[in-house]
């Protein structure tokens, strides 16, 4: 039977510790996990925007931000959320992406550079089926904390 007064379960602390997420306490988790769905609910937002309409600007957007989330320290919309959000009481500042992020961002970037060049070339069934499955991708992390990306990371190179 779960505590009542832990703040996150034992299932979804197994989910965010896949994610790289470890060393936190239940509480500094719980502070978290807001942030840690913000970018990816925001990246899931414009990736399904730009594959709704085929738009391929909004899609670079979406690979650019993927890019950058791959090679800097914080996910642009990290930032976002550290200037704008995480002084909210109950939130906190989002630390450093861990190196699962970092290879799911990498992997989203050739994901949609792939869904660009398929729309690009007119092969709009396919820019959907594969943006629309990106888009899943990114939906389910945010809603479930079930990061696909993170499971392959830690199956090739173990949990960091």
């Amino acid at each position: 039977m779960q505590n009542p007064n832990c703040l996150i379960s034992p299932s979804r602390r197994k989910k965010l510790e896949a994610q790289g997420f470890t060393g936190y306490s239940d509480e500094e988790l719980a502070a978290r996990t807001f942030g840690f769905r913000f970018s990816t609910g925001l990246c899931a937002l414009l990736i399904g925007t730009g594959v709704a309409f085929s738009n391929i600007p909004l899609l670079l957007l979406a690979a650019a931000t993927a890019l950058f989330g791959a090679i800097l320290p914080n996910h642009p919309f990290d930032y976002l959320y550290n200037a704008m959000l995480a002084n909210q009481p109950g939130k906190a500042q989002l630390d450093p992406n861990t190196p699962q992020r970092k290879f799911a961002c990498g992997i989203a970037t050739v994901w949609l550079v792939g869904v660009i060049y398929l729309f690009y070339s007119s092969l709009f069934l396919w820019g959907y089926i594969f943006g629309a499955i990106l888009t899943s991708v990114a939906a389910l992390v945010t809603t479930t904390d079930f990061c696909i990306p993170s499971a392959i990371y830690n199956f090739l190179f173990g949990r960091k």
